[in-house]
């Protein structure tokens, strides 16, 4: 894609469509989830079945790669078919969260996370500050939570959850300021062609969809109360 000089305009344009289609990721994961809630013979088998839920889980992570590095390549009609598969993908997996915790602690949570995510959205977009340094800390941050939680998977020792959850919590959180700089940096340079809107719109969408999610599953850690 190229990238000039243009008018601030286009950084809120691409803010609005990036916005929308991060709306329609979650509202695709939301209704997903609650859709599958009322099948219960659909959770067990993710839940008992071990190898599907890592085929779902090697899918997600796919399409993301996918995403990411074959956007140039794609159309804007497969990005966004592969943007709505991963939302669906993820709703699916998701779902299990239904039968660990209450509904009113789940949506508790949400809305705890949306007011979270909004704050730092708004700072990301008005600050002064140039918030491109944490990027690297950021990821071997992230990076760093992953190899833990993997270890901690064998290990289970609580003591070392609780400090993954606060770690995933400010790390997802601060991503969401940073990733939202990044993209409104990135509006104020590109050429207003459609298609590389769409297409760029998309992945920046799934930053911050992926930003949101996660922020949302670790405070559940905190917040979700578990069923008797």
């Amino acid at each position: 894609m190229i990238y000039s000089e243009y008018p601030v305009e286009a950084a809120s344009t691409l803010m609005r469509r990036v916005f929308a289609w991060m709306a329609i990721g979650l509202i695709i994961t939301g209704l997903t989830a609650f859709g599958v809630n009322f099948f219960p013979g659909v959770q067990q088998v993710i839940i008992t079945n071990p190898i599907l839920f890592f085929i779902l889980c090697i899918a997600q992570i796919g399409l993301v790669i996918y995403l990411s590095a074959g956007l140039r390549s794609m159309s804007a009609e497969t990005a966004i078919f592969s943007y709505i598969l991963y939302a669906l993908l993820t709703g699916t997996t998701l779902s299990v969260i239904f039968i660990a915790f209450t509904l009113p602690s789940i949506a508790t949570t949400f809305f705890v996370c949306a007011g979270m995510f909004a704050a730092m959205a708004l700072y990301g977009a008005l600050t002064k500050t140039d918030l491109s340094g944490m990027g690297s800390y950021l990821l071997m941050g992230l990076f760093g939570i992953i190899l833990a939680s993997i270890i901690n998977l064998f290990m289970r020792n609580a003591g070392a959850d609780f400090i993954i959850s606060i770690a995933g919590v400010v790390i997802f959180t601060l991503l969401t300021a940073y990733d939202i700089q990044q993209i409104k940096r990135l509006g104020l340079t590109m050429i207003s062609n459609e298609e590389d809107t769409t297409k760029v719109s998309i992945i920046c969408a799934l930053r911050l969809y992926l930003d949101f999610v996660n922020l949302f599953l670790y405070l559940l850690r905190f917040f979700g109360q578990k069923k008797n």
